[in-house]
């Protein structure tokens, strides 16, 4: 028998076991590991999706039925609100720290992902999963880094962010043709991006179609809509909301044609698909960003605006139908539930995640996590537990007054150009149009005050010190710039002495 053959029956086994318990209402375990769909935008607001902001005006019925026919998580978290770090963590079940990606790599970055680290496709894959990923890598550049050595069967997307290109709000005159890969081969430079959305998800498509025999585990990471924002003639002018409603838009026909494949494959009652984000909005690009909605503060931030995401997970006859799980989970999560699903072990070095199927599936009195901390860079600088998060002081970013339509950043046209180049936060604040604010020792209560508008620690100092305690655990071992101290257990960073 061969392996495809031996997972079909297994997919039959499943199937018939679902059917002959369904009146009884005992719920079973898939007998065969299930598919694993994760679809991950880049800078979608929480204030994009009508199915977590009513009033948002964006048009996204595929998204919406996927929250009728699955669970809504409306306290999911990225470890960080930057596109690299944020993949770090998703893809090895640790806060970035740990791994030494936090921040955002670019087409000059010698680093990425070290090869002593087991990412979720090659866990997967060594279970038996075909593995593909389609859309933006950003773990380090090709050939060092490429997908193909971390676990994937196959991919097609860029390295890195798509303004590290001619497109560049600000740098434009700086930076190098785009490559698209297609595997390892580099097969376009400075490709139409107007049709990513619909490239990626073709390809997605196929993919489904080939492996329908076998798990398979599809990863698709849109490019869109981080700045600069492309639709395809298809889309454009469509939305009520411009250019950025077109562009959601897009990725909502996107998750429907994915959707519509493995129902269409007879895949569904054996499909798990997630479909979240990397962090929230460029706040500072105006008409061309999204909104964070009720949320404080969006990109490069640890207000609740940067690195609360929307989540939404379908997998009929397991995950709970029209629900909302309001338990605060993170990124860092989806590795060791993927694992447990797929039946993996899990990886070798410590991770930070936890094991969260019994909340995915909706098991009564499931638990969630203890806290949830919330890095920008080296700087941990809040935590969650329960309704309760603790800003420690820090400086954060604010937009810097003006709203533009035209995909240039606030203040564009006023930047000094020496410092432009600046690192720290006063560089990327004169490079992305945002002024700098500094944040005192800050206490909220997200029950009552999603906003983050309101500072109660001096109401309740027991809860700040006991914030204060489990933040204490976590610089131990991860470290925390803001208090100086160093880390006793951050792995190092990838390196590639030949350079990018």
């Amino acid at each position: 028998m061969t392996s495809e053959t031996s997972c079909a029956a297994w997919r039959a086994i499943a199937v018939g076991l679902a059917l002959m318990f369904a009146e009884t209402g005992v719920h079973v375990a898939a007998a065969a590991p299930p598919n694993i769909v994760l679809i991950f935008t880049d800078d979608m607001g929480w204030g994009d999706l009508p199915g977590f902001t009513p009033e948002s005006t964006i048009r996204t019925p595929h998204i919406d039925r996927l929250i009728r026919e699955g669970t809504r998580f409306t306290d999911f978290y990225v470890a960080q609100a930057v596109c690299t770090a944020s993949r770090a963590a998703l893809m090895t079940g640790c806060y970035a720290n740990r791994v030494g990606l936090a921040g955002a790599l670019n087409h000059t970055s010698p680093t990425g992902i070290a090869a002593d680290e087991e990412l979720l496709p090659e866990l997967l894959g060594r279970q038996g999963y075909a593995t593909a990923m389609f859309g933006k890598w950003h773990l380090g550049m090709p050939p060092a880094f490429a997908p193909s050595k971390n676990g994937f069967d196959e991919w097609l997307g860029i390295p890195y962010s798509n303004d590290n290109t001619k497109y560049h709000p600000v740098l434009a005159d700086s930076m190098p043709p785009l490559p698209l890969f297609d595997g390892d081969e580099v097969v376009e430079t400075d490709p139409d991006q107007r049709l990513f959305t619909q490239r990626f998800t073709q390809r997605a498509v196929a993919f489904i179609e080939k492996h329908a025999r076998q798990p398979f585990f599809l990863y698709v990471p849109h490019v869109m809509p981080h700045v600069p924002i492309f639709a395809s003639e298809a889309f454009r002018g469509r939305s009520a909301h411009g250019l950025y409603g077109d562009v959601i838009e897009e990725i909502d026909w996107s998750v429907g044609q994915i959707v519509e494949a493995i129902d269409r494959l007879g895949l569904a009652d054996n499909t798990l698909i997630i479909f979240t984000n990397d962090n929230g909005p460029f706040l500072s690009y105006g008409s061309h960003a999204g909104s964070s909605g009720r949320l404080r503060g969006g990109k490069l931030t640890t207000f609740e605006g940067g690195v609360r995401v929307p989540m939404v997970a379908r997998w009929p006859g397991h995950v709970p139908a029209g629900r909302d799980c309001s338990t605060p989970l993170m990124s860092i999560d989806l590795l060791p539930t993927f694992c447990m699903l797929a039946g993996a072990p899990l990886p070798k070095l410590e991770i930070d995640g936890i094991d969260a199927s019994p909340l995915l599936v909706g098991e009564e009195n499931a638990k969630g996590r203890e806290s949830l901390v919330f890095y920008a860079g080296s700087e941990l600088q809040a935590i969650r537990s329960g309704r309760w998060k603790l800003h420690f002081p820090h400086k954060y970013l604010v937009v810097n007054g003006e709203t533009r339509t035209d995909g240039k950043p606030a203040g564009y046209g006023r930047l000094a150009p020496q410092s432009i180049t600046n690192s720290g936060i006063e560089g990327i604040a004169s490079r992305h149009g945002y002024v700098v604010r500094e944040l005192p020792l800050s206490l909220y209560d997200l029950e009552t005050d999603l906003g983050e508008t309101t500072d109660v620690a001096a109401d309740h100092p027991d809860v700040v010190a006991h914030l204060t305690t489990l933040a204490d655990h976590t610089r131990t071992s991860l470290g925390d710039t803001l208090t100086d101290h160093p880390g006793t257990e951050n792995r190092p960073v990838g390196r590639n002495d030949e350079g990018p």
